[in-house]
């Protein structure tokens, strides 16, 4: 998490060169808006932007030399730093004097803050300028964030917002949004916005305020299936349906849930832990815990059973004409799932 460097630059201890590598693209946004209120006299005008991938960066270090005008400091935000990462450089992209980059980055300039930007999820560490850049430059990891962290980050950012939110509840909001910061980040500013300073946010506020992705309802729709409450199972279903959901798509959304419950439950049977599990099968760790923690959840032959039953209903939506709604509403109404 970027929590030190961003407390670092509140103080108004600002670094000459930082590098913002990852995926989380909020993470970079707020970097910079904090470096913005921490400059002194930066305004939106004076800020200089380079793209790379147009640009060769010879031009951020000559901008970055030179002498502000009217102001004391200057903020150049170089992005697309695209020789950081493993890419090979295509016909016709711009060419770089990493050369000098690695030289200048050695003694930068004292009036201009530069932050490069390298959007990518692993940068190729093999190469010099990368050492360089990780090794002269305040790095800051932008990937996404997980478990406790991204818990943590929900609380931080409700606090600064002015309420409070309950790390329960923080999961509540994960569950429902998913786990991109953008997207959380909106949510909390509505609901404070909505409840005003000093308030907490509730479960009960985030069913009310909150929308759901499809992939987050098809997680209810399949534990309310397996849980056998038909009446819920049929509602979210209907719910989907007026949504504009297609009953196929629907169908490979439980499926996909199904299986992962399946690779859940094979690797716990061989030892894996939570986080190791996340990482093998490359998802977020809340939705595992959320799993784990289910005692609803069917043995693994009755899952595999169950997705024999999602393939013939696949089959038979892709083959048939007419009311195919219906098809996939008997499939939540089977009373078999009963006797798991």
């Amino acid at each position: 998490m970027p929590n030190a460097v961003w407390k670092k630059i509140a103080s108004g201890k600002i670094d000459p060169v930082y590098l913002l590598t990852g995926v989380e693209h909020h993470i970079f946004d707020a970097t910079i808006e904090r470096l913005k209120k921490a400059l002194p006299d930066i305004e939106e005008a004076s800020i200089i932007r380079f793209d790379l991938e147009e640009t060769p960066v010879e031009a951020v270090i000559e901008e970055a030399d030179t002498l502000p005008f009217l102001q004391d400091h200057k903020l150049i935000i170089a992005s697309g730093a695209v020789f950081l990462s493993g890419q090979d450089a295509k016909r016709g992209e711009v060419t770089h004097n990493i050369a000098a980059l690695e030289q200048w980055l050695g003694n930068p300039s004292p009036t201009a803050t530069v932050v490069f930007i390298a959007p990518y999820e692993k940068l190729d560490g093999r190469k010099k300028i990368t050492k360089k850049m990780r090794e002269l430059t305040t790095v800051i990891e932008a990937n996404r964030l997980e478990g406790k962290d991204l818990l943590t980050w929900i609380q931080q950012e409700a606090g600064r917002n002015g309420v409070k939110i309950q790390s329960n509840t923080a999961g509540v909001l994960m569950n429902t949004v998913g786990d991109n910061l953008l997207a959380l980040s909106t949510e909390i500013q509505k609901m404070a916005t909505y409840l005003g300073e000093h308030e907490e946010i509730t479960t009960e506020l985030i069913e009310e305020l909150v929308p759901r992705t499809p992939e987050m309802d098809v997680f209810r729709l399949t534990d309310a299936y397996l849980a056998s409450d038909i009446q819920k199972s049929v509602s979210i279903y209907h719910d989907l349906l007026r949504a504009g959901e297609e009953p196929i798509m629907l169908t490979s959304l439980i499926a996909g849930q199904i299986r992962l419950m399946i690779h859940v439950h094979s690797l716990r049977k061989k030892g894996y832990q939570q986080q190791q599990i996340a990482k093998t099968l490359r998802v977020h760790p809340y939705r595992v815990k959320l799993m784990m923690e289910n005692r609803r959840i069917p043995r693994e032959d009755r899952l595999l059973e169950i997705l024999k039953q999602l393939a013939k209903i696949d089959y038979q939506l892709k083959t048939t004409s007419g009311k195919r709604e219906r098809i996939l509403e008997l499939f939540f109404m089977d009373s078999l799932q009963k006797s798991r």
